[in-house]
């Protein structure tokens, strides 16, 4: 086999359309998951009843299971449900006319939000307790001292942990293309079919996460430069 390096620069550029939908998928999957990461970390911190339980068992079985795993039961179970609920009452739609690209962003939402609960929590957990209780001392609700206190420290502190989530999101949206959505994996697929050079397609591919990836940890660094001063002791 030769090696034909004018069609990896061919296939890089072809792939180059897909870019939006890769980052689509992982930036919406990252910020949802962030969500539910940061409410099930505060249950689990605060052991809030009942949710508290639910928030561990959530991040114990999702971290404990493969990400096709959740990609394929969220399609199946969300298109058994919505084609059974549109036969029962007659609803004007169905699993067909919902873009599959909304199955991967549920999927991922899911399990981003699992693997950022650990990471928030640890971040959270590693501001010293005498900050919130000082915080406490001169009248501050709890919602006030985290979201002036400890939340402004605990990004700081989690800004690596948070840039290799997104990374390993962004890697592991090359999923998608089981639920027909066209990523750069995916394009790299398409583009290579059209003459079998799929070493040629994969190595463009390859580069373009790995060109994302640079900014993505460029991006990270110059954050942690920026809320640096929030390590040092919070708000001035």
């Amino acid at each position: 086999m030769k090696l034909d390096l004018s069609f990896i620069w061919t296939a890089f550029i072809q792939i180059l359309p897909a870019i939006p939908n890769t980052l689509f998928i992982t930036v919406v999957s990252v910020f949802i998951g962030f969500l539910i990461g940061t409410f099930s970390a505060i249950v689990r911190i605060y052991k809030v009843p009942f949710l508290s339980q639910i928030a561990s068992g959530y991040v114990t079985i999702v971290r404990g299971t493969p990400m096709i795993t959740h990609l394929l039961i969220i399609y199946y179970s969300l298109s058994m449900l919505l084609d059974s609920l549109a036969k029962n009452y007659h609803l004007p739609f169905n699993s067909a006319s919902i873009p599959m690209m909304v199955f991967a962003i549920i999927s991922f939402s899911i399990t981003a939000g699992a693997y950022l609960s650990e990471v928030v929590r640890a971040g959270i957990t590693s501001i010293e307790r005498g900050q919130i209780e000082a915080a406490y001392s001169v009248g501050m609700t709890t919602t006030q001292a985290l979201k002036r206190i400890i939340f402004p420290q605990a990004f700081a502190i989690s800004l690596p942990n948070l840039s290799n989530t997104f990374i390993g999101m962004l890697h592991g949206s090359t999923l998608a293309f089981i639920v027909s959505v066209v990523d750069i994996n995916a394009k790299a697929q398409i583009v290579a079919s059209t003459n079998w050079k799929f070493f040629e397609a994969y190595i463009a591919a390859a580069l373009i996460f790995w060109g994302i990836t640079i900014v993505i940890e460029k991006m990270t660094s110059l954050l942690e430069k920026r809320f640096s001063v929030f390590s040092r002791g919070g708000v001035k």
